[in-house]
């Protein structure tokens, strides 16, 4: 490419296809929420552009529908919302985790994907709910890492602490400067005395 052909070079923004036509909400808006869907599928390794378009243009759909009915919500934000509760759906009903929190299901899902390479290796089978490969199916399966056993809750009775005759012997000479007014201020006359003779033996 010559040096005006790139000083000329403009990348080309998302377009939406010709039949999405939303009711509701801007184009610019909607084409923000395009790049936001087709950036989650490019962190999940899904680079094959057609199968990129076909799954974005099923959530904006998705989202669109639930704009009409709020339309003071984010297409953004619900675009987000909608590709995450199709990836939570997808992979329960793969991996056999239906009825299980987001967060576990989310997880494993990712954990299996990754483990699996499933986008390099079946790139239409991501969040295809009619025609999963069955060597993908048991791939992703075989990836998932389970759980290890729920943690017992035990409860722990303080115990006092051993510290050996030391501590013992020193707060018993302590509590007998205490009971002593005068031998404790001769002890700090000592100790005062002793500062001023090291400061005098570094010093001279």
């Amino acid at each position: 490419m010559s040096a005006g052909e790139s000083d000329s070079y403009r990348p080309a923004e998302p377009s939406l296809a010709a039949e999405f036509r939303p009711k509701t909400g801007t184009m610019a808006q909607w084409n923000e929420a395009y790049v936001r869907v087709e950036d989650y599928l490019r962190a999940h390794r899904i680079h094959n552009r057609l199968h990129q378009s076909r799954l974005i243009q099923q959530v904006l759909e998705r989202a669109a529908r639930r704009h009409e009915v709020d339309p003071a919500l984010s297409p953004t934000a619900l675009a987000s919302d909608e590709i995450e509760a199709a990836m939570d759906l997808w992979f329960a009903d793969l991996l056999d985790r239906r009825g299980q929190p987001h967060e576990r299901i989310a997880i494993d899902g990712r954990l299996a994907l990754l483990l699996s390479d499933g986008p390099q290796r079946w790139p239409y089978a991501f969040l295809d709910e009619r025609q999963i490969p069955a060597d993908f199916a048991e791939a992703m399966r075989a990836g998932v890492i389970e759980a290890g056993p729920d943690l017992a809750v035990s409860s722990m009775v303080p115990r006092p602490i051993d510290l050996g005759p030391i501590p013992e012997a020193a707060g018993e000479t302590m509590e007998r400067i205490e009971r002593w007014p005068i031998l404790r201020t001769l002890l700090l006359w000592l100790l005062f005395a002793g500062v001023l003779a090291v400061i005098f033996y570094l010093t001279r």
